[in-house]
């Protein structure tokens, strides 16, 4: 089956979990884009996966100025991040960059699996 075919089984998975990372990152990585491509395109499936999340949130009552704030700050970090991201992409090899990328994603994922046995054994 054409990998075009499978795109909105994607976009149901992100949707039932609520997690945006699992269903895009194998799926852009499986398609095999470039480097950079890669990360243009994260960069705009996050971004429009995050303003409806804000929409959503916002029209649901759980987004106000509470809640905005730490998310601000959240989203300063994260913008150092992508410039700290960017300079360091440019001078890795395509090698090298896939390898410790997928080690990262690893990382998040051991990280979020061992958050969410921790909830559930001392929460």
């Amino acid at each position: 089956m054409d990998w075009r075919h499978r795109w909105p089984d994607y976009g149901v998975i992100s949707a039932a979990s609520g997690v945006q990372v699992i269903p895009s990152v194998p799926y852009m990585q499986a398609i095999g884009m470039e480097k950079d491509e890669l990360v243009q395109a994260l960069g705009v499936y996050f971004t429009v996966a995050t303003l409806a999340l804000g929409f959503t949130l916002t029209r649901s009552g759980l987004l106000n100025s509470a809640t905005a704030l730490p998310g601000a700050i959240a989203m300063g970090c994260s913008f150092a991040g992508v410039f700290i991201g960017q300079a360091v992409r440019s001078k890795m090899p395509a090698e090298a960059f896939r390898r410790w990328f997928l080690i990262a994603m690893v990382l998040l994922g051991l990280y979020l699996a061992g958050s969410a046995i921790y909830a559930i054994d001392f929460g």
